[in-house]
C-alpha cells in the first residue's frame, strides 16, 4: 500500500494508491452509525482461489478495524450475518465473502432469505478473471452463447443492488450505492458486489477523502398529510378496529409509539411472526399471534374487525389466512415500502411507523373504539394468556412431550418473564408453537425467520444474534430435520466463544410436513424416518463439535438441564424426544395449500371438496 501521492494538473487532490480490495475494506471500515459504532460488525469469510489473494490480503491489513470471522459453511455464515442485522433492527450489518463457484452459489439461499425478509447483508463473492487470460479457471461456469456469464449472475434477482466490479475505480460509485440500498428503510435487503479475482488485486489512485469516517443516518419517511387524513377518516368510522403489528414496527423502533397509540385510542393489537415482541406479551391490549399460527383471541377479533391497521407487514399468507382472515375489513397499510402498502387493495399510508402513528393520533384526537369491542378484546386476550399458562405449565406428561410443553420448560428455567432471553427459530412445527406460546416483554426477544422459513437457519442465526447481543441468553430451538441440514456453526460458536443454548426437539423426521401431507388426503410418505433408519445421537454429535451436551428423557429433566446450560461456559445442546402428532389445537385459521383436482384416493377427493369450500371465503 503506497503513501499519499499528489497527481499533476490544475486540480490539487490527495490520493492514495490501493488495490480495489484494499479500498473496499477501508471504505467499509470507515462507516459509522450515530453513536460512533461501526456500521459493519466485520466480515465472515471462507477463502478460496477467488478471494484469498486479493480480498483476503486486504482483510488481513485492516483486521484491527474490520474484523474477519472464519466460518464452516458459506450459507450458514451468511445466515449469521443476516441474523446479526435483524438483531440490530437493521441499524448494523456484516459483509460476507466467498470464493468463486460453489462458494458463491452457496450464498444464494441466504440472499433469497435476506431479500424476502427485507434484511441487509453485503455479499462479496469472488468471480472469474475479467481478463479471461486463464479461462476456464477452476470452478468456472462456461456458457457457449454468452461469454460474460458467471454463476454470480444468479445473484441479480436475489439482490436489491447488484454490481460487478470490472475496474477498481468503479468502487467510487458502486460503494455509495450499495450502502444506500443496505440502509434504505424501503429498499433494504441484500447487496451483491461481484469481485473478479484479478480486479481485486488491481491498484488505483483513490481520493483520500473517499475513506474519511462518515456517519450513516437512517431516514424516517414522514407521512403525506392527505394520506393521513384519509386513513384517520376510515379509523374514525370504525367500531371494531384491529392493529396488525409486523416487523416494520420493530425495525422502525416503533414499539413505544405503537403502545401509546393503542392505549390512547383503545385498539387491540395482534402480531405477525416478524412483529412478535412489538408489544409486551401481558399488555391488556395484546391479543397474541395472528393468522395460520395465530391465537384464538387474535383470529376471532380479526374475523369481525371492520378496519384493520396493518403496520409494517408484508401481509403474507400466514398472516392473512391466504387472504381470508379479515377479508371483510377495510385495510389501512402503514408501511415505508409502497409495494407493501398497496397490497390487498388497501389504503396505503407510506411512512415510517413511528411518524405515521403519531400523525394518525394527532388527527384522531380523543377518538376511541367502541367500549364493547374493547371489553371483548381484553377478555379474549386474558383468556388466551390463561390458556398459554395452562399449556406451558405442564410438568408431568404421559408419553412423549410435544413442542408446547418443551417451550414451557425452557421459559420456566429463566429467573423471570422479563429476562434477556432471545429465542431463535425458523422452520417446521416450532414456528407455530413459538408464535402462539413464547412470552417476551422485550422488542427482539423473539427472533423468527419466517419470511423464507429456511431450514438450517436456526443455529447459524443464533450465532449472529449472539454476536449482536453478547449479553443476552440466546436460545436456539430447532427440530431434528433442520439440525441435520445445517449444524456446522456449533463449532464456530465454540471457536468464537459465542455461547448458545440449543434445544433439539427430535420427532424422527419432518413432522410438520407429514401432518400437512395427511391433512391433504395423502398417506404418510417420505417424511418420517423409517424404523430401519439409524438412531442419531444429537448430544454426542454436538460434543464432537466442541459443545457441552446431554439428552433428557422428560420435561422435568429438561427444566433441570436448562439450568445447567444457563450456567455453562460455552455452547450447550440439550436433546429431547418429542411427539410428532401433537400440536396446540387452539387458534389457527385456513391456509391455502392446493389439493389435486382429480385423484383415485377417496381421502384426497374429500380434501379437495373441503379446499373448494374454503376458497369461497377468500378475498378476490
Amino acid at each position: 500500500m503506497a503513501a499519499y501521492t499528489q497527481p499533476s494538473g490544475a486540480c490539487s487532490m490527495s490520493t492514495i494508491r490501493l488495490t480495489m480490495a484494499q479500498a473496499l475494506v477501508r471504505y467499509l471500515a470507515a462507516l459509522r452509525v450515530e453513536g460512533g459504532e461501526p456500521l459493519f460488525g466485520g466480515a465472515f469469510a471462507i477463502f478460496g482461489h477467488g478471494n484469498v489473494a486479493g480480498l483476503g490480503e486486504a482483510l488481513y491489513q485492516y483486521r484491527d478495524s474490520f474484523p474477519t470471522y472464519r466460518a464452516h459453511n458459506e450459507q450458514a455464515m451468511a445466515h449469521s450475518a443476516i441474523a446479526y442485522a435483524k438483531a440490530h433492527m437493521r441499524r448494523r450489518m456484516m459483509a460476507v465473502t466467498s470464493s468463486i463457484g460453489p462458494g458463491a452459489t452457496n450464498l444464494l439461499t441466504a440472499a433469497a432469505l435476506a431479500h424476502v425478509n427485507r434484511l441487509p447483508v453485503l455479499l462479496l463473492p469472488g468471480d472469474v478473471f475479467v481478463s479471461r487470460a486463464p479461462d476456464p479457471v477452476l470452478q468456472q461456469l462456461e456458457d457457449g452463447t454468452d461469454g460474460s456469464v458467471s454463476v454470480n449472475d444468479a445473484f441479480k434477482p436475489l439482490s436489491r443492488y447488484f454490481d460487478r466490479i470490472v475496474y477498481p475505480e468503479q468502487l467510487l460509485t458502486a460503494l455509495p450505492r450499495a450502502i444506500a440500498a443496505l440502509t434504505d428503510p424501503a429498499a433494504c435487503g441484500p447487496v451483491t458486489l461481484s469481485l473478479p479475482q484479478d480486479v481485486q488485486t488491481m491498484a488505483y489512485d483513490y481520493p483520500v477523502d473517499f475513506f474519511e469516517p462518515r456517519i450513516v443516518r437512517f431516514r424516517s419517511l414522514p407521512p403525506v398529510e392527505q394520506e393521513l387524513e384519509e386513513a384517520a377518516a376510515l379509523l374514525k368510522n370504525a367500531k371494531q378496529p384491529l392493529i396488525v403489528a409486523g416487523g416494520g414496527v420493530l425495525y422502525g423502533k416503533a414499539s413505544a409509539a405503537l403502545q401509546a397509540f393503542a392505549e390512547r385510542h383503545g385498539i387491540p393489537v395482534a402480531e405477525t411472526q416478524a412483529g412478535k415482541s412489538s408489544l409486551p406479551w401481558n399488555h391488556p391490549l395484546q391479543l397474541g399471534a395472528i393468522g395460520v399460527t395465530g391465537s384464538p383471541a387474535a383470529n376471532s377479533l380479526a374475523a369481525d374487525a371492520d378496519v384493520v391497521l396493518a403496520i409494517g407487514t408484508r401481509l403474507q399468507d400466514f398472516t392473512t389466512g391466504s387472504n381470508s382472515l379479515f377479508a371483510q375489513a377495510q385495510l389501512v397499510s402503514l408501511n415505508v415500502n409502497s409495494f407493501d402498502a398497496l397490497k390487498r387493495r388497501g389504503l396505503g399510508l407510506q411512512a415510517d411507523a413511528t411518524l405515521g402513528l403519531q400523525g394518525l393520533s394527532r388527527l384522531l384526537g380523543s377518538w376511541n373504539s367502541a367500549g364493547q369491542w374493547m371489553d371483548r378484546a381484553q377478555q379474549a386476550g386474558n383468556a388466551w394468556r390463561e390458556t398459554v399458562k395452562s399449556i406451558t405449565g405442564k410438568r408431568d406428561v404421559a408419553g412423549l412431550p410435544y413442542d408446547g410443553e418443551v417451550i414451557g420448560a425452557v421459559q420456566r428455567s429463566s429467573a423471570d418473564s422479563t429476562s434477556n432471553d432471545i429465542v431463535v427459530c425458523a422452520a417446521g412445527t416450532l414456528p407455530a408453537e413459538l408464535h402462539k406460546l413464547w412470552r417476551t416483554s422485550t422488542p427482539g426477544g423473539y427472533h423468527m425467520e419466517y419470511g423464507y422459513s429456511c431450514m438450517g437457519y436456526e443455529i447459524a442465526g443464533g450465532l449472529g444474534v449472539k454476536m449482536a447481543k453478547p449479553d443476552a441468553e440466546v436460545i436456539v430451538m430447532v427440530g431434528d430435520g433442520s439440525y441435520l441440514m445445517m449444524n456446522s456453526e456449533i463449532a464456530t460458536s465454540v471457536m468464537l466463544d459465542k455461547k448458545l443454548i440449543i434445544v433439539v426437539l427430535d420427532n424422527r423426521g419432518y413432522g410438520c410436513i407429514n401432518r400437512l401431507q395427511q391433512a391433504c388426503g395423502n398417506p404418510s410418505f417420505n417424511n418420517m424416518l423409517p424404523d430401519s433408519a439409524p438412531h442419531i445421537d444429537f448430544a454426542l454429535h454436538a460434543q464432537s463439535l466442541g459443545a457441552l451436551s446431554e439428552h433428557v428423557g422428560s420435561i422435568a429433566e429438561l427444566e433441570q438441564a436448562m439450568l445447567r446450560a444457563r450456567a455453562a461456559p460455552r455452547t450447550y445442546l440439550i436433546c429431547i424426544d418429542t411427539d410428532d402428532t401433537r400440536t396446540t389445537e387452539d387458534g389457527g385459521c385456513w391456509w391455502e395449500v392446493a389439493v389435486p383436482e382429480v385423484s383415485t384416493q377417496p381421502a384426497v377427493q374429500a380434501a379437495r371438496a373441503r379446499y373448494e369450500l374454503d376458497r369461497q371465503g377468500q378475498q378476490k
